[in-house]
């Protein structure tokens, strides 16, 4: 069996390295990129300010605590998917295997280009190499035999860096790094190992049942194979959309019940338009939650048959946020966000499903019909106008 070649290109801080470049008097200073008000939050900090702990996702008021001196930048999403597409381009001239995560990190599958470009330490020279050309900007690349093993490597010689990590270096590359470093492990999930002594890639491969079974309950097993480096995912070129979301960060965290379900049915309402503007229909709702302190959740249901209506989509994110709220009664909620997964065309649900009654069909369409019209505040769904009236 031929072993694979994976590529994961993470750009440099990527947002403020656009800035730093395009701004040269900004070059070698603390810059942050992100919401400037009160409530916003960092999008990218640039190296210089990250050696005074500022990090993305962070508050800018804490931010700025950290680092009065910072220099604050409003976003310019516009120029930044510019350049974003020079380097998707500058990827696709490599492999068609390329799987974007966002604007600025992707994993490329270059096993089948080996035999015209060289190794995959190679390949990502030439990556790296061409990005600086384009854009002067730089990027980390970590090369390995799978995505977990490539996008663990790219992190560890930040910036400008390049990691090769060998499927017999696999082991010895990952056992010593600490657990915080495995994605999909947040903060909580770390402090409950790390009661356990479970503090390294080493430590949760060999921990046994008897101490991941209360923190992981059925997955245990599967954590220990990722703390292994074993990853047998493939690379999915980008091609159809994989999730349509709608998300939205309140001014005022939301302590009512009421006005969250009816903020999520107006994001719901959102993503149902969407859908049907795309043709498109999903079969799995998430629902996204971030608590005051940041604390992030995350809930979802699969159904059948998939749906773009959107009753049935606000229905679901409504029970989601219901379960949630069970188990949180009292949270004060500073962000809400609802997504549609597991996405097909409308056209070939008709073509394979059985035809199902749908209610709803006739009114979402003149709401449709109305919104292309006259705006998309032209009409408002009655629950959400008695909430926020």
């Amino acid at each position: 069996m031929i072993e694979r070649t994976i590529l994961h290109v993470d750009m440099d801080a990527f947002y403020a390295s656009i800035e730093q470049r395009d701004r040269p008097e900004l070059r070698g200073k603390p810059v942050i990129v992100g919401g400037t008000s009160g409530r916003g939050v960092v999008a990218a900090a640039s190296y210089e300010v990250r050696a005074f702990g500022v990090h993305s996702a962070m508050p800018t008021k804490e931010a700025l605590q950290r680092c009065p001196h910072a220099i604050c930048i409003a976003p310019r999403m516009s120029h930044y998917k510019d350049i974003s597409r020079q380097i998707f381009r500058i990827f696709h001239d490599f492999t068609p295997l390329v799987e974007g995560l966002s604007l600025d990190e992707a994993f490329l599958d270059v096993t089948a280009s080996r035999a015209a470009f060289g190794t995959g330490v190679t390949i990502a020279r030439l990556v790296k190499d061409r990005i600086r050309a384009t854009t002067e900007l730089t990027a980390s690349v970590g090369i390995a035999p799978n995505k977990l093993v490539a996008k663990i490597a790219s992190d560890l010689e930040k910036p400008n860096g390049l990691t090769f990590v060998a499927q017999q270096d696999v082991s010895r590359t990952l056992d010593s790094l600490p657990i915080r470093k495995l994605f999909g492990i947040g903060p909580k999930t770390a402090a409950k190992l790390e009661r356990v002594d479970i503090t390294t890639f080493a430590a949760l491969r060999s921990a046994p049942d008897s101490a991941l079974a209360p923190i992981f309950g059925r997955y245990a097993q599967r954590m220990r194979e990722r703390a292994a480096g074993i990853d047998d995912r493939p690379v999915i070129a980008d091609g159809q959309e994989k999730r349509i979301s709608a998300e939205n960060t309140f001014d005022i965290d939301l302590r009512e019940p009421s006005r969250m379900h009816a903020e999520l049915a107006r994001l719901a309402d959102r993503v149902a338009t969407r859908l049907r503007a795309k043709q498109l229909a999903g079969a799995c709702v998430t629902v996204k939650i971030r608590e005051q302190d940041f604390t992030t959740h995350t809930r979802q249901r699969r159904f059948e048959p998939a749906s773009h209506d959107t009753r049935t989509i606000a229905m679901l994110a409504s029970a989601l946020l219901d379960e949630w709220l069970s188990r949180h009664p009292g949270a004060a909620v500073r962000l809400l966000g609802v997504g549609v997964g597991e996405l097909s065309t409308t056209q070939q649900m008709d073509l394979f499903a059985p035809l199902q009654p749908r209610p709803n069909h006739g009114i979402d369409q003149v709401v449709d019909r109305i919104r292309e019209k006259f705006g998309t505040l032209a009409v408002v769904r009655a629950n959400v106008l008695r909430e926020w009236e």
